[in-house]
């Protein structure tokens, strides 16, 4: 074999080694998967507003209460089941969704807890959205509800925008447009499912 015949072809082989060791070293840029969305806070879970358990009497509330006048629209206070006595929170109430709630009502039936309503205002644009997080959380080991709603998020009308029953406890949490129009009012009531 003549030496310059060996020299090419091991000028080949060289540049042969040499683009596979190129190739090996290079990689292809590959985006990183999206970050999971970082857990709910604790506050979103809306078993934080049961300070005492359905059934407990006004006595062994935890919190400092006044009486208030609750007005209903008949539509939703038909039943003699929503002729409560209603209490609210004298300072601090638990907070929800991150938030100190604007209404905290602990409602007493024939002197016993049976309904706690909280009211936190929410970000008009991003209150869909911290709603379905929320109601995925909530419905999570929750049974659907035997009326209406869905058990999942829906437009801000009015309407369950999220229901369902859990530990004997019939949840429904509501949005509503704030007066001041700027923000959305959520609504969670809490009803003790056996009464």
């Amino acid at each position: 074999m003549s030496s310059a015949l060996w020299h090419a072809r091991w000028a080949v082989a060289a540049a042969a080694v040499w683009m596979l060791a190129a190739c090996a070293s290079f990689k292809p840029k590959i985006a990183p998967p999206p970050a999971p969305p970082p857990p709910l806070d604790a506050s979103y879970d809306w078993h934080v507003l049961l300070v005492a358990p359905f059934g407990s009497v006004l006595k062994d509330i935890p919190l400092a209460l006044h009486e208030v006048l609750v007005f209903r629209d008949e539509e939703r206070s038909a039943s003699p089941a929503d002729d409560l006595e209603c209490y609210a929170a004298n300072g601090a109430a638990p907070r929800f969704m991150t938030r100190t709630p604007s209404s905290y009502l602990l409602c007493f039936n024939h002197g016993k807890l049976s309904r706690i309503e909280a009211t936190v205002r929410l970000p008009q644009n991003e209150s869909a959205l911290i709603v379905a997080d929320a109601c995925a959380l909530w419905t999570k080991n929750a049974q659907a509800p035997s009326s209406a709603g869905s058990g999942s998020a829906a437009a801000s009308d009015g309407a369950d925008a999220c229901a369902g029953a859990d530990g004997g406890v019939a949840f429904a949490a509501r949005l509503e447009d704030a007066p001041n129009e700027e923000d959305t009012q959520l609504t969670m009531q809490l009803d003790a499912s056996d009464r």
